[in-house]
Protein backbone atom coordinates (compact mmCIF):
# COMPACT_ATOMS: atom_id res chain seq x y z
CA UNK A 1 0.00 0.00 0.00
CA UNK A 2 1.34 3.43 -0.87
CA UNK A 3 2.45 5.85 1.82
CA UNK A 4 -0.40 8.10 2.87
CA UNK A 5 -1.03 10.86 5.38
CA UNK A 6 -3.12 9.53 8.27
CA UNK A 7 -6.24 11.44 9.32
CA UNK A 8 -4.37 12.32 12.52
CA UNK A 9 -0.59 12.40 12.99
CA UNK A 10 1.10 10.99 16.09
CA UNK A 11 2.72 14.32 16.98
CA UNK A 12 -0.65 16.01 16.62
CA UNK A 13 -2.09 13.39 18.97
CA UNK A 14 0.66 14.14 21.52
CA UNK A 15 -0.23 17.83 21.40
CA UNK A 16 -3.95 17.13 21.78
CA UNK A 17 -3.28 14.84 24.75
CA UNK A 18 -1.01 17.43 26.36
CA UNK A 19 -3.73 20.08 26.01
CA UNK A 20 -6.37 17.74 27.44
CA UNK A 21 -8.43 17.73 24.25
CA UNK A 22 -7.87 13.98 23.78
CA UNK A 23 -7.98 11.78 26.89
CA UNK A 24 -8.92 8.37 25.44
CA UNK A 25 -7.39 6.22 22.72
CA UNK A 26 -9.22 3.18 21.33
CA UNK A 27 -7.10 0.38 19.84
CA UNK A 28 -9.32 -2.00 17.88
CA UNK A 29 -9.23 -4.83 15.35
CA UNK A 30 -11.94 -6.48 13.25
CA UNK A 31 -13.14 -9.87 14.47
CA UNK A 32 -14.51 -12.68 12.28
CA UNK A 33 -17.79 -10.82 11.84
CA UNK A 34 -16.01 -7.54 11.01
CA UNK A 35 -16.96 -5.99 14.37
CA UNK A 36 -14.43 -3.84 16.19
CA UNK A 37 -12.95 -5.42 19.32
CA UNK A 38 -10.26 -3.92 21.51
CA UNK A 39 -9.51 -1.64 24.44
CA UNK A 40 -9.93 1.96 25.53
CA UNK A 41 -6.72 3.40 26.97
CA UNK A 42 -5.98 6.48 28.98
CA UNK A 43 -4.34 8.57 26.28
CA UNK A 44 -1.12 9.27 28.21
CA UNK A 45 -0.66 5.58 28.98
CA UNK A 46 -1.18 4.75 25.33
CA UNK A 47 1.53 7.21 24.28
CA UNK A 48 3.95 6.13 27.02
CA UNK A 49 3.54 2.35 26.75
CA UNK A 50 1.16 0.94 24.16
CA UNK A 51 2.38 2.93 21.18
CA UNK A 52 5.80 1.27 21.27
CA UNK A 53 5.10 -2.08 22.90
CA UNK A 54 1.53 -2.89 21.88
CA UNK A 55 -0.96 -4.62 24.11
CA UNK A 56 -2.54 -8.05 24.48
CA UNK A 57 -5.98 -9.51 23.94
CA UNK A 58 -7.40 -12.98 24.55
CA UNK A 59 -7.15 -15.08 21.41
CA UNK A 60 -10.68 -16.33 21.95
CA UNK A 61 -11.80 -13.11 20.22
CA UNK A 62 -11.21 -14.92 16.90
CA UNK A 63 -12.80 -18.15 18.11
CA UNK A 64 -16.24 -17.33 19.52
CA UNK A 65 -19.72 -17.20 18.05
CA UNK A 66 -21.70 -14.06 17.33
CA UNK A 67 -22.87 -13.88 20.95
CA UNK A 68 -19.29 -14.21 22.24
CA UNK A 69 -19.74 -17.75 23.50
CA UNK A 70 -16.66 -19.99 23.51
CA UNK A 71 -17.09 -22.82 21.01
CA UNK A 72 -15.03 -25.79 19.89
CA UNK A 73 -13.38 -26.59 16.59
CA UNK A 74 -10.81 -23.78 16.31
CA UNK A 75 -7.18 -24.85 16.05
CA UNK A 76 -5.76 -21.50 17.17
CA UNK A 77 -7.77 -21.05 20.37
CA UNK A 78 -9.42 -23.50 22.76
CA UNK A 79 -9.68 -24.67 26.37
CA UNK A 80 -6.99 -27.26 25.61
CA UNK A 81 -4.63 -24.49 24.48
CA UNK A 82 -5.44 -22.39 27.54
CA UNK A 83 -7.01 -19.42 25.74
CA UNK A 84 -3.83 -17.37 25.74
CA UNK A 85 -3.17 -13.93 24.30
CA UNK A 86 -2.19 -12.48 20.99
CA UNK A 87 -0.48 -9.12 20.60
CA UNK A 88 -2.20 -6.03 19.21
CA UNK A 89 0.09 -3.60 17.39
CA UNK A 90 -1.20 -0.17 16.35
CA UNK A 91 -1.24 0.76 12.67
CA UNK A 92 -0.36 4.47 12.87
CA UNK A 93 -1.71 5.12 9.37
CA UNK A 94 -5.22 4.61 10.78
CA UNK A 95 -5.00 7.13 13.64
CA UNK A 96 -8.05 9.42 13.67
CA UNK A 97 -10.35 11.35 15.94
CA UNK A 98 -13.74 9.84 16.82
CA UNK A 99 -16.04 12.88 16.96
CA UNK A 100 -19.08 10.97 18.24
CA UNK A 101 -17.13 10.03 21.41
CA UNK A 102 -15.83 13.06 23.28
CA UNK A 103 -12.07 13.34 23.71
CA UNK A 104 -11.39 10.13 21.80
CA UNK A 105 -8.99 8.95 19.11
CA UNK A 106 -8.88 5.52 17.47
CA UNK A 107 -6.39 3.26 15.71
CA UNK A 108 -6.72 -0.11 14.03
CA UNK A 109 -4.47 -2.93 15.19
CA UNK A 110 -2.73 -5.82 13.49
CA UNK A 111 -2.55 -9.10 15.40
CA UNK A 112 0.56 -11.20 16.01
CA UNK A 113 1.58 -14.12 18.19
CA UNK A 114 4.18 -13.69 20.91
CA UNK A 115 6.93 -14.80 18.53
CA UNK A 116 6.00 -11.98 16.15
CA UNK A 117 4.32 -14.17 13.54
CA UNK A 118 1.05 -12.72 12.20
CA UNK A 119 -2.27 -14.31 13.15
CA UNK A 120 -3.11 -15.65 9.70
CA UNK A 121 -6.84 -16.15 10.41
CA UNK A 122 -7.31 -12.50 11.44
CA UNK A 123 -9.44 -10.74 8.80
CA UNK A 124 -7.06 -7.80 8.42
CA UNK A 125 -4.14 -10.18 7.89
CA UNK A 126 -6.13 -12.27 5.39
CA UNK A 127 -6.72 -9.15 3.30
CA UNK A 128 -3.12 -7.97 3.66
CA UNK A 129 -1.87 -11.30 2.29
CA UNK A 130 -4.03 -11.07 -0.83
CA UNK A 131 -3.04 -7.44 -1.42
CA UNK A 132 0.62 -8.43 -1.13
CA UNK A 133 0.06 -11.10 -3.78
CA UNK A 134 -1.58 -8.50 -6.00
CA UNK A 135 1.31 -6.09 -5.45
CA UNK A 136 3.76 -8.73 -6.67
CA UNK A 137 2.07 -8.39 -10.08
CA UNK A 138 2.38 -4.61 -9.94
CA UNK A 139 -1.23 -3.79 -9.07
CA UNK A 140 -3.16 -2.26 -6.19
CA UNK A 141 -6.88 -2.60 -5.52
CA UNK A 142 -9.18 0.36 -4.97
CA UNK A 143 -12.51 -0.38 -3.37
CA UNK A 144 -15.79 1.27 -2.47
CA UNK A 145 -18.48 -0.30 -0.28
CA UNK A 146 -22.15 0.77 -0.29
CA UNK A 147 -23.82 -0.04 3.03
CA UNK A 148 -27.59 0.10 3.49
CA UNK A 149 -29.31 0.17 6.87
CA UNK A 150 -32.81 0.45 8.34
CA UNK A 151 -33.55 3.09 10.99
CA UNK A 152 -36.13 2.54 13.74
CA UNK A 153 -37.57 5.06 16.18
CA UNK A 154 -37.08 2.55 18.99
CA UNK A 155 -33.89 2.52 21.04
CA UNK A 156 -31.66 -0.55 20.97
CA UNK A 157 -32.81 -1.42 24.48
CA UNK A 158 -36.48 -1.13 23.50
CA UNK A 159 -35.84 -3.26 20.42
CA UNK A 160 -34.18 -5.93 22.58
CA UNK A 161 -37.04 -5.94 25.10
CA UNK A 162 -39.56 -6.26 22.25
CA UNK A 163 -37.73 -9.23 20.78
CA UNK A 164 -37.10 -7.07 17.71
CA UNK A 165 -40.80 -7.38 16.81
CA UNK A 166 -43.24 -4.54 16.13
CA UNK A 167 -40.57 -1.87 15.78
CA UNK A 168 -41.44 1.50 14.25
CA UNK A 169 -39.43 2.30 11.11
CA UNK A 170 -38.29 5.90 10.63
CA UNK A 171 -40.22 6.06 7.35
CA UNK A 172 -43.55 4.41 6.64
CA UNK A 173 -43.20 3.70 2.91
CA UNK A 174 -40.74 3.27 0.03
CA UNK A 175 -38.55 6.41 -0.13
CA UNK A 176 -36.04 5.27 -2.77
CA UNK A 177 -34.28 8.48 -3.92
CA UNK A 178 -36.96 10.57 -2.18
CA UNK A 179 -35.63 13.91 -0.91
CA UNK A 180 -38.78 14.29 1.20
CA UNK A 181 -38.24 10.86 2.74
CA UNK A 182 -34.62 11.43 3.68
CA UNK A 183 -35.59 14.85 5.03
CA UNK A 184 -37.68 13.13 7.70
CA UNK A 185 -34.51 11.93 9.44
CA UNK A 186 -31.97 14.36 8.02
CA UNK A 187 -30.74 15.38 11.51
CA UNK A 188 -29.55 11.80 12.09
CA UNK A 189 -28.18 11.33 8.57
CA UNK A 190 -26.45 14.72 8.70
CA UNK A 191 -24.79 13.94 12.02
CA UNK A 192 -23.53 10.59 10.73
CA UNK A 193 -22.19 12.19 7.55
CA UNK A 194 -20.49 15.08 9.32
CA UNK A 195 -19.02 12.97 12.12
CA UNK A 196 -17.62 10.50 9.60
CA UNK A 197 -16.10 13.36 7.60
CA UNK A 198 -14.48 14.66 10.78
CA UNK A 199 -13.08 11.16 11.35
CA UNK A 200 -11.32 11.28 7.98
CA UNK A 201 -13.84 9.57 5.69
CA UNK A 202 -14.85 11.31 2.47
CA UNK A 203 -18.64 11.41 2.28
CA UNK A 204 -20.26 11.23 -1.15
CA UNK A 205 -24.01 11.09 -0.61
CA UNK A 206 -27.03 9.84 1.28
CA UNK A 207 -30.24 8.49 -0.24
CA UNK A 208 -33.41 6.72 0.72
CA UNK A 209 -34.05 3.08 -0.14
CA UNK A 210 -37.05 0.80 -0.65
CA UNK A 211 -37.79 -0.79 2.72
CA UNK A 212 -39.55 1.54 5.20
CA UNK A 213 -36.85 3.35 7.17
CA UNK A 214 -34.08 2.16 4.85
CA UNK A 215 -31.22 4.47 3.91
CA UNK A 216 -27.73 4.45 2.42
CA UNK A 217 -24.72 6.67 3.05
CA UNK A 218 -21.86 6.29 0.57
CA UNK A 219 -18.19 7.20 0.98
CA UNK A 220 -15.49 7.76 -1.64
CA UNK A 221 -13.51 4.72 -2.78
CA UNK A 222 -9.95 4.30 -1.52
CA UNK A 223 -7.17 1.75 -1.27
CA UNK A 224 -8.65 -1.61 -0.33
CA UNK A 225 -7.39 -1.86 3.26
CA UNK A 226 -8.23 1.78 3.94
CA UNK A 227 -11.78 1.28 2.70
CA UNK A 228 -12.28 -1.81 4.84
CA UNK A 229 -11.00 -0.02 7.94
CA UNK A 230 -13.30 2.92 7.22
CA UNK A 231 -16.22 0.56 6.60
CA UNK A 232 -15.82 -1.01 10.05
CA UNK A 233 -15.36 2.34 11.77
CA UNK A 234 -18.42 3.76 10.01
CA UNK A 235 -20.57 0.77 10.86
CA UNK A 236 -19.64 0.97 14.54
CA UNK A 237 -19.92 4.76 14.64
CA UNK A 238 -23.33 4.84 12.95
CA UNK A 239 -24.73 2.49 15.60
CA UNK A 240 -23.18 4.55 18.41
CA UNK A 241 -24.55 7.79 16.95
CA UNK A 242 -28.00 6.24 16.53
CA UNK A 243 -27.96 5.12 20.17
CA UNK A 244 -26.96 8.63 21.28
CA UNK A 245 -29.90 10.02 19.27
CA UNK A 246 -32.38 7.64 20.92
CA UNK A 247 -33.01 5.49 17.84
CA UNK A 248 -31.59 2.25 16.43
CA UNK A 249 -30.46 1.01 13.06
CA UNK A 250 -29.63 -2.39 11.66
CA UNK A 251 -27.28 -3.54 8.92
CA UNK A 252 -28.55 -7.14 8.98
CA UNK A 253 -28.93 -8.57 5.48
CA UNK A 254 -32.64 -9.37 5.67
CA UNK A 255 -34.62 -7.78 8.50
CA UNK A 256 -38.03 -8.75 7.11
CA UNK A 257 -39.65 -10.10 3.95
CA UNK A 258 -39.15 -6.82 2.09
CA UNK A 259 -35.92 -5.52 0.56
CA UNK A 260 -32.79 -6.49 2.46
CA UNK A 261 -29.74 -4.39 3.29
CA UNK A 262 -27.11 -4.78 0.59
CA UNK A 263 -23.44 -3.86 0.61
CA UNK A 264 -22.39 -3.73 -3.03
CA UNK A 265 -18.60 -3.70 -3.37
CA UNK A 266 -16.89 -1.88 -6.26
CA UNK A 267 -13.30 -2.76 -7.18
CA UNK A 268 -10.79 -1.41 -9.69
CA UNK A 269 -7.09 -2.04 -10.22
CA UNK A 270 -4.32 0.51 -10.53
CA UNK A 271 -0.94 -0.16 -12.05
CA UNK A 272 2.37 1.16 -10.71
CA UNK A 273 1.86 4.47 -12.55
CA UNK A 274 -1.58 5.04 -11.03
CA UNK A 275 -3.49 4.21 -14.20
CA UNK A 276 -6.66 2.14 -14.23
CA UNK A 277 -5.37 -1.30 -15.24
CA UNK A 278 -8.91 -2.44 -16.07
CA UNK A 279 -9.36 0.01 -18.95
CA UNK A 280 -8.14 -1.02 -22.38
CA UNK A 281 -8.91 -1.47 -26.04
CA UNK A 282 -10.88 -4.70 -25.74
CA UNK A 283 -14.64 -5.22 -25.86
CA UNK A 284 -16.47 -2.84 -23.57
CA UNK A 285 -13.29 -0.82 -23.12
CA UNK A 286 -11.79 -3.56 -20.96
CA UNK A 287 -8.16 -4.60 -20.80
CA UNK A 288 -7.08 -8.25 -20.90
CA UNK A 289 -6.26 -7.91 -17.20
CA UNK A 290 -9.84 -6.94 -16.40
CA UNK A 291 -11.29 -9.72 -18.53
CA UNK A 292 -9.14 -12.32 -16.73
CA UNK A 293 -9.82 -10.71 -13.36
CA UNK A 294 -13.59 -10.71 -13.96
CA UNK A 295 -13.51 -14.28 -15.28
CA UNK A 296 -11.85 -15.25 -12.00
CA UNK A 297 -14.73 -13.66 -10.11
CA UNK A 298 -17.23 -15.82 -11.96
CA UNK A 299 -15.20 -18.99 -11.53
CA UNK A 300 -14.76 -18.52 -7.77
CA UNK A 301 -18.10 -16.83 -7.03
CA UNK A 302 -19.85 -19.87 -5.62
CA UNK A 303 -16.75 -21.22 -3.82
CA UNK A 304 -16.13 -17.85 -2.17
CA UNK A 305 -19.76 -17.06 -1.37
CA UNK A 306 -19.09 -17.75 2.32
CA UNK A 307 -16.90 -14.63 2.32
CA UNK A 308 -19.65 -12.56 0.70
CA UNK A 309 -22.62 -13.99 2.61
CA UNK A 310 -21.28 -15.21 5.98
CA UNK A 311 -24.48 -15.72 7.98
CA UNK A 312 -27.65 -17.79 7.83
CA UNK A 313 -29.68 -14.62 7.34
CA UNK A 314 -27.43 -13.48 4.46
CA UNK A 315 -28.90 -15.94 1.98
CA UNK A 316 -32.48 -14.79 2.47
CA UNK A 317 -31.67 -11.71 0.33
CA UNK A 318 -31.17 -13.82 -2.79
CA UNK A 319 -34.68 -13.75 -4.20
CA UNK A 320 -35.75 -13.34 -7.88
CA UNK A 321 -36.68 -9.80 -8.82
CA UNK A 322 -35.33 -8.36 -5.57
CA UNK A 323 -32.24 -6.55 -6.90
CA UNK A 324 -30.24 -9.09 -4.89
CA UNK A 325 -28.60 -11.58 -7.29
CA UNK A 326 -29.43 -15.23 -7.81
CA UNK A 327 -27.35 -15.88 -10.94
CA UNK A 328 -23.58 -16.29 -11.22
CA UNK A 329 -23.53 -13.98 -14.23
CA UNK A 330 -21.97 -10.70 -15.31
CA UNK A 331 -23.26 -7.85 -17.43
CA UNK A 332 -22.69 -4.22 -18.40
CA UNK A 333 -24.67 -2.02 -16.01
CA UNK A 334 -27.06 -4.92 -15.42
CA UNK A 335 -28.45 -5.02 -11.88
CA UNK A 336 -29.90 -8.51 -12.34
CA UNK A 337 -26.37 -10.01 -12.39
CA UNK A 338 -24.12 -10.87 -9.48
CA UNK A 339 -21.28 -8.99 -11.19
CA UNK A 340 -21.99 -5.62 -12.81
CA UNK A 341 -19.45 -3.74 -14.93
CA UNK A 342 -19.84 0.04 -14.65
CA UNK A 343 -17.95 3.20 -15.62
CA UNK A 344 -15.59 3.76 -18.50
CA UNK A 345 -11.98 4.76 -18.95
CA UNK A 346 -10.50 5.86 -15.64
CA UNK A 347 -13.69 4.95 -13.76
CA UNK A 348 -14.10 1.44 -15.22
CA UNK A 349 -14.68 -1.11 -12.48
CA UNK A 350 -16.89 -4.00 -11.48
CA UNK A 351 -19.42 -4.34 -8.70
CA UNK A 352 -20.07 -7.53 -6.73
CA UNK A 353 -23.73 -7.44 -5.68
CA UNK A 354 -23.75 -10.52 -3.42
CA UNK A 355 -22.71 -9.01 -0.08
CA UNK A 356 -25.30 -7.75 2.37
CA UNK A 357 -24.94 -5.24 5.17
CA UNK A 358 -23.74 -8.02 7.48
CA UNK A 359 -20.61 -8.72 5.42
CA UNK A 360 -17.10 -8.63 6.87
CA UNK A 361 -15.46 -6.26 4.35
CA UNK A 362 -11.94 -7.59 4.89
CA UNK A 363 -12.94 -11.15 4.01
CA UNK A 364 -15.13 -10.10 1.09
CA UNK A 365 -12.46 -7.89 -0.50
CA UNK A 366 -9.85 -10.58 0.11
CA UNK A 367 -12.14 -12.93 -1.79
CA UNK A 368 -12.50 -10.50 -4.70
CA UNK A 369 -8.73 -10.07 -4.96
CA UNK A 370 -8.00 -13.79 -4.65
CA UNK A 371 -10.60 -14.64 -7.29
CA UNK A 372 -9.18 -12.03 -9.65
CA UNK A 373 -5.64 -13.26 -9.13
CA UNK A 374 -6.80 -16.78 -9.99
CA UNK A 375 -8.28 -15.44 -13.22
CA UNK A 376 -5.07 -13.63 -14.12
CA UNK A 377 -2.81 -16.55 -13.24
CA UNK A 378 -4.93 -19.03 -15.20
CA UNK A 379 -5.66 -16.53 -18.02
CA UNK A 380 -9.34 -17.41 -17.74
CA UNK A 381 -11.59 -16.38 -20.61
CA UNK A 382 -14.62 -14.24 -19.85
CA UNK A 383 -17.92 -15.63 -21.16
CA UNK A 384 -20.43 -13.43 -22.96
CA UNK A 385 -22.17 -10.77 -20.92
CA UNK A 386 -25.76 -11.22 -19.83
CA UNK A 387 -27.83 -8.69 -21.76
CA UNK A 388 -31.25 -9.57 -20.38
CA UNK A 389 -32.82 -10.75 -17.15
CA UNK A 390 -30.28 -12.89 -15.31
CA UNK A 391 -32.99 -14.07 -12.90
CA UNK A 392 -34.56 -16.07 -15.73
CA UNK A 393 -31.36 -16.90 -17.61
CA UNK A 394 -29.57 -20.24 -17.81
CA UNK A 395 -26.86 -19.54 -15.23
CA UNK A 396 -25.50 -21.30 -12.18
CA UNK A 397 -27.39 -20.25 -9.06
CA UNK A 398 -25.58 -18.61 -6.18
CA UNK A 399 -25.73 -20.75 -3.02
CA UNK A 400 -29.08 -20.59 -1.30
CA UNK A 401 -28.01 -21.54 2.23
CA UNK A 402 -25.05 -21.08 4.54
CA UNK A 403 -24.65 -24.87 4.60
CA UNK A 404 -24.20 -25.02 0.82
CA UNK A 405 -21.77 -22.09 0.85
CA UNK A 406 -19.70 -23.62 3.65
CA UNK A 407 -19.39 -26.95 1.85
CA UNK A 408 -18.30 -25.24 -1.37
CA UNK A 409 -15.70 -23.21 0.57
CA UNK A 410 -14.38 -26.24 2.47
CA UNK A 411 -13.91 -28.32 -0.69
CA UNK A 412 -12.57 -25.55 -2.94
CA UNK A 413 -9.05 -26.07 -4.33
CA UNK A 414 -9.04 -22.40 -5.33
CA UNK A 415 -9.78 -21.30 -1.74
CA UNK A 416 -7.13 -23.59 -0.27
CA UNK A 417 -4.50 -22.42 -2.74
CA UNK A 418 -5.28 -18.73 -2.17
CA UNK A 419 -5.90 -18.66 1.58
CA UNK A 420 -4.27 -21.79 2.99
CA UNK A 421 -5.72 -24.72 4.90
CA UNK A 422 -5.74 -22.90 8.25
CA UNK A 423 -7.90 -20.02 7.04
CA UNK A 424 -10.25 -22.32 5.13
CA UNK A 425 -10.73 -24.54 8.20
CA UNK A 426 -11.15 -21.56 10.54
CA UNK A 427 -14.01 -19.99 8.60
CA UNK A 428 -15.59 -23.33 7.79
CA UNK A 429 -15.81 -23.85 11.55
CA UNK A 430 -17.39 -20.41 11.97
CA UNK A 431 -20.17 -21.50 9.62
CA UNK A 432 -20.56 -24.83 11.41
CA UNK A 433 -20.99 -23.08 14.75
CA UNK A 434 -23.73 -20.83 13.37
CA UNK A 435 -25.52 -23.73 11.67
CA UNK A 436 -25.44 -25.87 14.82
CA UNK A 437 -26.88 -23.01 16.87
CA UNK A 438 -29.63 -22.32 14.32
CA UNK A 439 -30.53 -25.99 13.91
CA UNK A 440 -31.02 -26.26 17.69
CA UNK A 441 -33.16 -23.09 17.98
CA UNK A 442 -36.96 -23.05 18.12
CA UNK A 443 -38.12 -20.05 16.08
CA UNK A 444 -41.19 -17.85 16.38
CA UNK A 445 -42.18 -19.13 12.92
CA UNK A 446 -42.40 -22.68 14.31
CA UNK A 447 -44.39 -21.56 17.33
CA UNK A 448 -46.94 -19.70 15.21
CA UNK A 449 -47.47 -22.66 12.88
CA UNK A 450 -47.37 -25.47 15.42
CA UNK A 451 -48.47 -24.32 18.92
CA UNK A 452 -52.19 -24.89 18.35
CA UNK A 453 -52.54 -26.36 14.87
CA UNK A 454 -50.23 -29.35 15.14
Amino acid sequence: MADRTPPLGIEELRALVASGEIDTVVLAFPDMQGRLQGKRFAARFFLDEVLEHGTEGCNYLLAVDTEMNTVDGYAMSSWDRGYGDFAMHADLSTLRRVPWNEGTALLMADLAWNDGEPVVAAPRQILRRQLDRLAELGYSAHVGTELEFIVFKDTYEQAWDAGYQGLTPANQYNIDYSVLGTGRIEPLLRRIRNDMAAAGLTVESAKGECNPGQHEIVFRYDEALVTCDQHSIYKTGAKEIAAQEGVSLTFMAKYNEREGNSCHIHLSLQDADGNNAMAGDGPGGMSDVMRHFLAGQLTALRDFSLLYAPNINSFKRFQPGSFAPTAAAWGYDNRTCALRVVGHGRSLRFENRLPGGDVNPYLAVAGLVAAGLYGIEQKLELPDACTGNAYTGDYEHVPTTLREAAELWENSPVAKAAFGDEVVAHYRNMARVELDAFDAAVTDWELRRSFERM
